[in-house]
């Protein structure tokens, strides 16, 4: 079965690498290229590496009227929002209603109390009844629901690559006293937006935190942990900004109520991960890089059991534009569709 799929927020990173993701893969066709602000005659007008590769035009999303959607539907069978938080909660249900089926790369519909989508992303939250729709498409975790879903909300960069180290704690119920998160990131997750803050001059030779307590992911975070661990779970993270292009390094340090060893952690994540082709568990004493990811949609996990301590150490490394956003998309669009979820996405690493 071939599908023809459109992007909207093409112009973007993520828009790019799903872009470059869909044009090699063996079921879909890209029928339409959005824009949620700035349109172009041709995506080579900004993206002029895609010469000889794909040539249409970017159009904005205010040209769509109600009967232009009905004739895009006419073409097409799934829509990609890659777009900023704020947007997707208004066109979202537009393309859900006309028969779409969405895949949503914003953060719009991860978190499922309005409440605290408003507290954490400062904006009013979508209507509930379809935030109870999206589902939350962690696809190792939630692979039963994906497969019947019309709108999943893909999960956040560093969310997906925390969730994947922590889940087989909570999924075996350890008794867990407190998780802390120390997690870097490269530029390429603020976006291709103009900020200061990500200017050259202000991130080369630079380390920094930021977001200090207030970064969106940890709701997010703390909900899927909650889910599934059947109990209500806070973690305390802290985000920083390498001068990088690309890459999110997790480091995660767990700390228990009772001893644990190394044998039992290698037995829990061997069970949890090992028909689950894009998580690759280092062997014990081996902690993964980003650049081991760079380009692919794996996530690269090791670990370290410091008995002096009593405390579990987690390395944690994803691509954030590939697993942490354009790359687990299109797994997800595999599990929904029926469809091997390593299709269009057997990529290794770009070396060095």
């Amino acid at each position: 079965m071939n599908i023809n799929a459109i992007v909207v927020g093409a112009t973007g990173y993520g828009g790019l690498e799903l872009i470059r993701i869909l044009l090699q893969h063996p079921s879909v066709s890209i029928s339409h290229l959005f824009a949620h602000s700035q349109g172009y005659d041709s995506i080579l007008d900004l993206y002029p590496q895609l010469r000889d590769v794909i040539d249409i035009p970017v159009d904005t999303l205010d040209q769509l009227t109600e009967e232009k959607i009905k004739e895009l539907k006419e073409a097409s069978d799934i829509v990609f929002l890659g777009t900023p938080s704020g947007v997707s909660k208004e066109w979202g249900p537009i393309f859900l209603n006309q028969g779409f089926k969405v895949i949503d790369l914003s953060g719009d519909f991860r978190l499922k109390d309005p409440a605290s989508y408003e507290k954490w992303y400062g904006k009013e939250a979508p209507e509930q009844s379809y935030l109870q729709k999206a589902i939350y498409g962690l696809s190792e975790w939630f692979s039963d629901d994906i497969k019947e879903a019309d709108y999943i909300a893909n999960p956040g960069c560093y969310a997906t690559s925390i969730l994947l180290a922590l889940a087989p704690i909570f999924s075996h119920q350890l008794p867990v006293k407190s998780v802390i998160i120390d997690a870097k990131s490269g530029v390429s997750g603020a976006g291709r937006g103009l900020n200061r803050s990500t200017h050259f001059s202000e991130v080369n030779d630079n380390f920094k935190a930021y977001k200090v307590g207030t970064h969106q992911h940890i709701p997010e975070i703390e909900q899927t942990l909650s889910q599934i661990g059947g109990k209500a779970v806070t973690v305390q993270m802290m985000t920083h900004l390498i001068p990088m292009t690309r890459g999110i390094l997790s480091t995660i340090y767990v700390d228990f109520y009772e001893e644990i060893s190394k044998e039992e952690m290698i037995s829990i994540y061997q069970e949890d991960y090992q028909n689950q082709p894009f998580v690759r568990l280092r062997p014990y004493g081996e902690f993964p890089e980003t650049k081991q990811v760079y380009g692919t949609n794996y996530c690269d996990v090791g670990f370290y059991v410091d008995t002096r301590t009593k405390r579990l150490i987690l390395f944690s490394v994803i691509d954030n534009l590939m697993k942490g956003a354009a790359g687990q998309a299109v797994q997800n669009l595999n599990i929904m569709m029926g469809w091997d979820q390593q299709l269009g996405l057997k990529f290794i690493p770009t070396y060095p």
